[in-house]
């Protein structure tokens, strides 16, 4: 049976869902391999200008599968222990960076925990949207391993800044959803039967936008997120602006103003 469905609630926008609420949708190997194969899609689906990724059941994701069946990855199947180990590691990370590096923006959808694993995979997306009942927790510390996994370290520290990361990388200590908004791990906070129309409302002030400008938009901050001076940054810009201006949407956004309608954008 699927862990991960896929439907289209609205234009534009394609709705991720995972779907193992008696493990309380676990990274178990199905779930990360049938995750990584729609984000794999995403480049060629152009009908997907957002994602958004949410959990079925009690909560958001639950972290690494931790009910002790045989649960591996065929990469990680006949090694040693190391090889064992670092393959399930590269396989959950190849997950990461696939929703990280997707070209539509994806938004992360919260209700209950996303702990472990789970808020690395929030981290990985563009924007979170919590429910009041979801909460945040770096759990990898809890269970005598490092915080520092599958792109936590990485994303948590720019996110709500060195000190507060310090703070839940080292204690591992639950986030409720009121103090991860108040210190930005995530956009707002609605109520839990509000989340996915919450996330759909985000989606369509994204979708309201033309492709060319919604995809170097995530392309270039992300790109610039990491840039070595702000000249470089800006070199980065000023090519992209330049390229805008051949799509003609420029002239049509003017054109709809004047107008008073919406602007009919060029495709990319």
């Amino acid at each position: 049976m699927p862990v991960v469905h896929t439907s289209r609630p609205a234009e534009g926008v394609l709705l991720v869902e995972m779907d193992d609420p008696e493990r309380y949708n676990a990274l178990s190997t199905g779930m990360i391999a049938e995750l990584t194969a729609v984000f794999a899609t995403l480049r060629d689906d152009r009908d997907a200008r957002v994602v958004v990724l949410r959990g079925r059941g009690r909560g958001f994701c639950a972290g690494a599968n931790m009910g002790g069946e045989a649960d591996t990855p065929p990469r990680a199947q006949g090694r040693g222990p190391v090889g064992f180990i670092h393959e399930y590691q590269e396989y959950l990370s190849d997950l990461m960076l696939a929703i990280h590096e997707a070209r539509p923006p994806v938004i992360a959808a919260v209700h209950g925990a996303a702990v472990g694993g789970g808020i690395a995979l929030a981290l990985a997306c563009d924007m979170r949207i919590a429910s009041t009942d979801a909460y945040f927790a770096s759990h990898f510390i809890r269970v005598g391993l490092s915080s520092c996994d599958v792109g936590t370290s990485y994303w948590l520290p720019r996110v709500v800044g060195p000190s507060m990361a310090a703070e839940l990388m080292l204690t591992g200590r639950r986030v409720p959803a009121e103090e991860a908004h108040r210190i930005g791990l995530v956009n707002r906070v609605v109520e839990q039967d509000q989340l996915t129309d919450a996330a759909l409302e985000l989606a369509a002030g994204i979708t309201a936008n033309s492709e060319f400008g919604v995809i170097m938009t995530k392309l270039g901050m992300w790109t610039n997120f990491d840039a070595p001076s702000l000249r470089a940054a800006i070199e980065l810009e000023n090519r992209t602006q330049v390229l805008g201006t051949f799509t003609g949407n420029m002239t049509e956004a003017g054109a709809a103003f004047r107008e008073k309608r919406d602007p009919d954008w060029a495709p990319m």
